[in-house]
């Protein structure tokens, strides 16, 4: 089967726990605890599987008990997994986060198998499976900020991606500054928050608006900053910014927000939408994610 689009990344399980009690350090309260199929390319995969795309997975998962339910939970919402890397020796990630009424609390991500795996989850693209160095994938490629500087680094100069439609995200504001190899690159679209796109600029930006003209003039050619309920913006080189406010919802999740948004953008774009209209879709989808009004 021939992928609608590559999602390079973190595959893994998500444990969240969630209360509807605001919390601080030291909190001891009554919630739900959940686990389900996570990561910032498993979200984005989630997301377009639901828009009826075909995406298919690149990533480290184990061979353990928990990469088998994992790739089995993958293969029942549509996804290709016949290109991970299946390691022996590396266990299958994971991703920990606590949400309380008034958002994320805290949270650690244990991706250091798909770090340690490094450029073996890319064969696939060099092999003739999906592509060569001849002949490289000219489709979309959804790439998130868990992989290595190196290995993003690699991926900018690599002629296996000389043709591909570049999707990019950090995994948070912490991994932000792994993207600067792919800031400068001419098919990169960089999805940020306002935090992030301060850390990828090394400047202080007040608006999604202001972020976005920021990066432009820093060498990106397509960028899309989020900043929460606020305004987001959305900016092309040589075309402007434009902006446009999400519609207001009473928040009840945070965690796969912005892969929900990213996903539904590139779907938008997919269809040839113009830059407002899918602007207006991706905040929609976002919308309705964190209201919890979509299953996750």
């Amino acid at each position: 089967m021939t992928p609608d689009i590559l999602c390079i990344g973190s595959v893994l399980w998500d444990i969240i726990g969630r209360s509807s009690i605001a919390m601080r350090l030291g909190s001891d309260v009554p919630g739900r605890i959940t686990r389900l199929p996570g990561g910032v390319a498993m979200n984005i995969a989630m997301t377009l599987s639901r828009f009826g795309l075909t995406p298919a997975l690149l990533s480290a998962v184990g061979q353990d008990e928990e990469g088998v339910e994992l790739i089995a939970a993958c293969q029942r919402m549509g996804m290709v997994t016949d290109h991970l890397y299946r390691s022996e020796d590396l266990p299958t990630d994971r991703y920990m986060a606590i949400e309380g009424a008034n958002g994320l609390i805290a949270a650690i991500a244990d991706a250091h198998s798909l770090e340690a795996a490094g450029d073996k989850i890319l064969r696939p693209l060099a092999d003739g499976r999906l592509g060569s160095a001849e002949a490289p994938w000219s489709g979309m490629v959804a790439l998130d900020g868990n992989l290595t500087v190196a290995l993003l680094s690699e991926i900018a100069h690599s002629p296996l991606f000389a043709r591909a439609d570049l999707r990019v995200a950090p995994a948070s504001p912490g991994k932000a500054e792994r993207l600067l190899p792919l800031l400068n690159h001419p098919r990169a679209t960089l999805y940020v928050n306002l935090e992030e796109a301060g850390l990828i600029a090394h400047a202080r930006f007040d608006s999604a608006a202001e972020a976005a003209e920021g990066l432009l003039s820093h060498g990106a050619a397509h960028v899309l900053v989020t900043n929460g309920g606020n305004p987001c913006a959305e900016g092309r080189r040589g075309a402007g910014v434009i902006t446009a406010a999400p519609p207001p919802v009473l928040v009840s999740r945070i965690t796969g927000a912005g892969d929900t948004f990213m996903a539904a953008h590139i779907v938008a774009e997919r269809e040839g939408r113009p830059r407002e209209v899918a602007l207006a879709a991706a905040l929609q989808a976002a919308a309705i994610y964190v209201s919890g009004e979509q299953p996750s």
